[in-house]
C-alpha cells in the first residue's frame, strides 16, 4: 500500500544551487521562518512510498511568497545578489566570491602564501555595477 508524506522548507531561489532551511511540518512554519530570513520561497517535498517503506517518487512543488498578504515588516525582503572580487595588485591572480568572508579568507592565504602581495577586494551588484571597496581591510579589523 503506498502513502504520501510531505514536509516543507524554506529557500531563497528556485535555481539549483539555493539555500534551504527546514525542514517543517507545517507550511506556517516554513512560512514564518522564510519570512524571517528573507527568502521568497517555499518548497514543499513530496515523498510517495510503497508498502516496504522505499521512496518511489518525489515531487518538489515551490510556491512563492508574496509580501502584499501583510504588512511591509512582514514582507520578504528583495536582496540584490552581489559578487565579490578579488585581485591581486601584485601577480595578477583573481577570484570570484559570494560572500564577503570567503574573499577575506582567499586574500589573506594568497597573502600569506606570497610575500608582499596585496590583494584588492571590488563589488559587483546589477544596481552600482562593479566597483572598489578601498579600505576593506581597515573595515574588517
Amino acid at each position: 500500500m503506498t502513502h504520501k508524506e510531505a514536509f516543507w522548507m524554506a529557500c531563497d531561489s528556485t535555481e539549483s544551487l539555493r539555500a534551504e532551511y527546514g525542514p517543517f511540518h507545517t507550511r506556517a512554519e516554513a512560512e514564518a521562518q522564510a519570512h524571517r530570513l528573507g527568502f521568497g520561497y517555499l518548497l514543499r517535498y513530496e515523498h510517495v512510498i510503497d508498502g516496504h517503506d522505499d521512496i518511489k517518487e518525489v515531487r518538489c512543488i515551490f510556491i512563492e511568497l508574496s509580501g502584499s498578504a501583510g504588512t511591509a515588516a512582514s514582507a520578504p525582503i528583495a536582496r540584490e545578489p552581489r559578487k565579490f572580487h578579488t585581485r591581486c595588485a601584485t601577480c595578477g591572480e583573481t577570484a570570484v566570491h559570494d560572500e564577503p568572508w570567503r574573499a577575506e579568507v582567499w586574500a589573506d592565504i594568497h597573502e600569506f602564501e606570497h610575500t608582499r602581495h596585496r590583494v584588492r577586494l571590488f563589488e559587483q551588484s546589477r544596481g552600482e555595477g562593479y566597483k572598489e571597496i578601498g579600505d576593506w581591510r581597515d573595515q574588517c579589523a
